[in-house]
């Protein structure tokens, strides 16, 4: 119980993580999607709506989507990932930035939806 409270209280203070500083980082997620890319980042909001704050899209390029996934556990302290999406062929190539991406600890649902969506429903 004191590891999770510990482990909570530093995500809590962690500090705030623009979007460039995540762009920065190294991706816990690189994979390819038969999925346009509005059919995954439909996915992924869909797959997030219960537990986020709703993801805020932004255009990449001419054929791309960006959403921009808020923190869960406390709002206005800059995202908790970014998901980039590129149109590739008939599919997607799809990276995923993550807030504290080397602590094991870290909240896990970003990453399951994502994985989820690659070639779910």
């Amino acid at each position: 119980m004191k590891s999770m409270v510990a482990a909570l209280a530093l995500v809590t203070l962690g500090g705030c993580v623009s979007v460039s500083e995540l762009e920065q980082s190294r991706e816990t997620l690189d994979v390819m999607s038969g999925k346009t890319p509005r059919e995954y980042a439909d996915c992924v909001k869909q797959g997030l709506a219960d537990t986020r704050d709703p993801l805020v899209e932004e255009q990449l390029g001419e054929n791309g989507l960006r959403l921009i996934v808020p923190q869960k556990l406390t709002s206005g302290a800059g995202p908790a990932a970014l998901v980039d999406i590129d149109k590739r062929g008939s599919g997607s190539s799809i990276k995923l930035h993550e807030r504290l991406n080397n602590f094991p600890l870290r909240l896990g649902d970003v990453r399951t939806v994502a994985t989820e969506c690659i070639s779910g429903s």
